[in-house]
Order: structure tokens, then sequence, then C-alpha cells
């Protein structure tokens, strides 16, 4: 429930604060700090493939402060929630389950509103937004979480979006792609009206994967039940939508109701290729308020190193809960999910389960290509490890039979920015059945190599342990006690007529 506070304690408002956050990291090997001046021409550079978290304390001739790939490491995100990497997707899990609370500030008590630009003050362009790759049409402040309140609903819904610097007062946003903010937007166009946005820059990795969640739900309390505390937030200066108020940045703004008017882009997009130019809502400034002391942040989103991005780690976090949630509606054991961040966190998504019944890998790859959308999802044995991808390749070379182990969907909703889609508005995904057919699953040659342990059962001697029943080698060797092996050689070969057999495992044994 709401509960209003005229102050609230410093901690809390620091707490969650994008700058304590990268304080944090100094003592670790994951983040990369720039003491030197750094004129904005050279971020994009020192961004590229770089597997830290980059500081940099003397931007451009103003001396501003940056951080840039904040969230492009699975270490880093998991550092934020305050678990190991390897127990991040069942945190989030349990959060979000949690019920959200909200103490609601003044103006006075909100750091985000500590200054506040209006009027003919606002220029945009005196942030330090860099061009961030070679064919981009402006530089873009891409770290941007959106808010905005549904009038049918009354309930905030929040995303990810980037914004084309067009002018002092003026940004395109790029909102091309199916979303609730596109299809809010379009009814305020029709009917319009401007659709008041509120553009968050600056925020704690929490928030940033909350606004990644697709739940049916107010959206600003996704970030209370992700951060497990109540969310301290204020009422924008120029629009009645609330924002967390221990942000670095507030961007206040409307769209424009005249619609797809102005061209947006190009920009290099997450998938690791550009978006064209498109005809995109411009969007006007009505206000910029900030932190005295606020870090400016960029986001990495493309390039040939996808997996040290910040978006494809957010995308692959989201779409690992999404996927285990599915399996966990039609697989009575799954075991993990991985969705390799290299392949843009939300193309390719991998699985391994213990299979109970025939065709219940087959019933997990449709469930996952349907619910969850990759285009590419991969099923396999526990024996597989789904997070190495010299396992995977080995996998895929010596379980999969094309025609008997591929799905193919055709005719799906595909991502727009997939460029192999080369125009095509649907597209197809395909299913990958890694699995041994559950009636050869058991069987003794498809076992993984693995050294000998020599755990067998002992026995006086290699006569009374063959007679006991078919044995290994292995087994022959423990029986005994043997460190060598070779003398067990000798001895089966005297036995050989004594009625020495082998069976269709090659286990030696007497007759009789």
């Amino acid at each position: 429930m709401d509960a209003k506070a005229p102050h609230a304690q410093k901690n809390d408002l620091d707490r969650f604060r994008l700058r304590n956050f990268i304080e944090e990291l100094i003592d670790t090997d994951q983040l990369d700090i720039r003491d030197e001046r750094v004129d904005l021409a050279e971020v994009a550079e020192i961004l590229q493939g770089n597997e830290k978290a980059v500081w940099f304390r003397n931007i451009g001739g103003e001396g501003v402060e940056l951080v840039g790939n904040a969230v492009g490491g699975r270490e880093r995100l998991a550092r934020a929630f305050g678990v190991k990497a390897s127990e991040l997707r069942q945190e989030l899990e349990r959060r979000l389950k949690l019920k959200p609370e909200f103490i609601e500030l003044a103006r006075a008590d909100a750091p985000v509103q500590e200054v506040v630009i209006t009027g003919d003050d606002i220029d945009v362009t005196r942030l330090p937004v860099h061009l961030q790759h070679a064919a981009d049409g402006a530089p873009f402040i891409s770290a941007t979480i959106d808010y905005t309140i549904d009038p049918e609903t009354g309930l905030t819904n929040a995303g990810l979006r980037r914004l084309m610097l067009r002018g002092p007062k003026e940004t395109g946003v790029d909102l091309n792609a199916p979303s609730d903010l596109r299809a809010i937007y379009m009814k305020a166009s029709a009917r319009g009206e401007r659709l008041p946005v509120s553009f968050v820059l600056g925020s704690h990795p929490i928030d940033m994967v909350s606004a990644t969640m697709r739940e049916p739900v107010d959206e600003l309390g996704l970030v209370s039940s992700l951060r497990a505390a109540p969310l301290p937030t204020v009422k924008c200066v120029t629009n009645d939508i609330r924002v967390p108020a221990d942000a670095e940045y507030v961007i206040e703004g409307y769209l424009d109701p005249a619609g797809y008017t102005e061209k947006e882009g190009p920009y290099g997009e997450y998938l690791g290729y550009y978006g064209v130019v498109k005809n995109n809502p411009v969007f006007h400034i009505t206000a910029i308020t900030h932190r005295r002391d606020a870090l400016f942040q960029t986001a990495t989103i493309s390039g040939a190193r996808m997996d040290l991005t910040d978006t494809s780690n957010l995308e692959a976090l989201r779409a690992e809960l999404n996927a285990w949630m599915a399996l966990k509606s039609v697989v009575r054991e799954p075991v993990a999910v991985y969705a390799p961040v290299s392949a843009g966190g939300s193309m390719c998504i991998r699985f391994s389960m213990r299979q109970r019944f025939p065709g219940e890998a087959r019933s997990a790859l449709y469930t996952i290509l349907g619910a969850v959308g990759p285009k590419n999802a991969f099923a396999v044995d526990p024996d597989v490890d789904i997070f190495s991808d010299k396992q995977m390749e080995w996998a895929f070379a010596t379980r999969f039979q094309p025609e008997r182990d591929l799905v193919i969907a055709t005719g799906v909703r595909a991502v727009p920015l997939d460029p192999s889609l080369l125009g095509m508005r649907q597209g197809s995904r395909a299913g990958y059945d890694l699995t041994w057919p559950i009636e050869h699953a058991t069987r003794w040659d498809l076992a993984i190599p693995t050294p000998p342990t020599y755990s067998g059962k002992r026995f006086p001697s290699l006569d009374a342990a063959l007679r006991d029943g078919p044995k290994r080698f292995e087994d022959l060797m423990a029986a005994v006690g043997s460190r060598d092996g070779r003398e067990i050689v000798r001895e089966l070969f005297t036995l050989r007529g004594k009625g020495l057999e082998r069976d269709e495992q090659g286990r030696y044994f007497l007759k009789g």
C-alpha cells in the first residue's frame, strides 16, 4: 500500500542510486575508471567490447561524469541483486511475487528534482550524449526508462527506448516495434492528443531489469517488487507521471500527436546490425530534472561483441525467466535454462530437462517457441551443460537427426530488427530436439565416457568375482584391488579355457 511521508531517510534515497552501485564496483574487477579528460568522440570506442563498466570522470569540455556498460555482464547484474550469478534467475522469480510499496515524496525531498530546468533554459544538447556507432543518424540517449500512464487503465507503463537528438527541446523516439507504449500512443494520436512521457536516465540496474518485464500490472510497482523495498516516488514537474525519486535524471515531455512524421535513425541495434531510417513520432521536452551531482548514463547496444552489451544481458535475463516459467507449466523436471547473450539475449534459448514420458521434450519445445518466442530453441538431457558452447555443439553433432528432431513453425510473428527477414513481415522459428528418444535413453553405449573410479565390490579372487556375475574390466580391477590392470589381462587369458565369456556390453563372466 502507498505511504505518504514528507521526508525520507538519506540512506533510503541512496541505497538504489546508480552512483552508489558504480562506487561499489571500485574494488572489484568489474570497473574501468577513466580519470583523464575524454572527448565525447572517444567514448564509443572505449566502450566497444569492454568487459567492464566504464566510469568517465571528466567528459568533454564540461568535465561531467558518465558511466557506460553498467549492466553489460551477468556478474554485475547479479551483484545488483545481492546474489551469485547462478542464483539470479531464481532471485528474480522470487522477488516478482513481492507486493510493491511506495513512498510518495514532495519535490523538496526528491533528489532527482534537486535541479529543475524548464522553459527557455531547456537544452538537451548540453547533456554528455555521444555518437555511438559510425552510421548513426545523430547522438542518441540510450539508457532511458520511459514511464507513461495508460489513460484507459490508469496504470503506469514502462520500457527501454532510445532518444535521438534533434535539437535543444526535441528528440526522435523509436516506436515502430509492437509494444504497449506504441498502442497507447497510437490511440492518443488518433484522438489528436499529446501523450505525456517521462524518460528516467541513470537508473539502478534493478530498475533497468524491471523495465524489461512484460507483466499485466502497474509497471512502476515492478521496480519496488524487484528492489524488495519501498520505492520512493515523486510526481514530475510538468506532467502527472510518478517516477523513482532516487534516479539521476528525468527528461519530461510529450509525444507529438501528429503521429509518425519525422525521420529517425539509423542506429546500431541490439542484434548487432543497423536499424534503418524510419518515420517516428517527435518527443517534445518540457523539463529536465536531475541530482546536483548527477551521473549520466549511456548503454552499450550494438557491435560485434553482443555478449558484452547492456541490452543483450538485460534481454537474456528476461528471456531465461520467461522460459523457466513456461517450462514449469509443461515439464515435470526442468533442470536449467540459458539464453546466450551473444545471440542478442532473446533469439536463442537452450534448456535441459529430465524426460518422464515420450514426447515431453517436443512439447517443451513447442511451448518455448510459442510462449517465449525465440527464433531457435534447443532441448537437451541433463548430462549436457547448456552453458557450454562446446558441449552444445557436441550434442548437436551427435544426438540430432534433422528429419526426426527438427521442429519448424512458420508464418509467426518475428522480431522486426532480425536482419535475416530481408523485408518479410512474418518469420519462422525452429526447435532442435537434442534429447535421446526416451526408449533409448538408458542404453549403456549412450552414456558419456568417464575415467574409471574402481569403486566396485571386493572379492577374494578374480575367479570369485567372475562367478558372482558379469563384470566390466574396471570392476575386475576393483574386485582384487589392482592398481595396474595388466595382471588381470594375463589371468583372464588363462581363464579362456575354463568357460570365460563376454556379454553384449563386453563384460566378463564364467559360464555356469
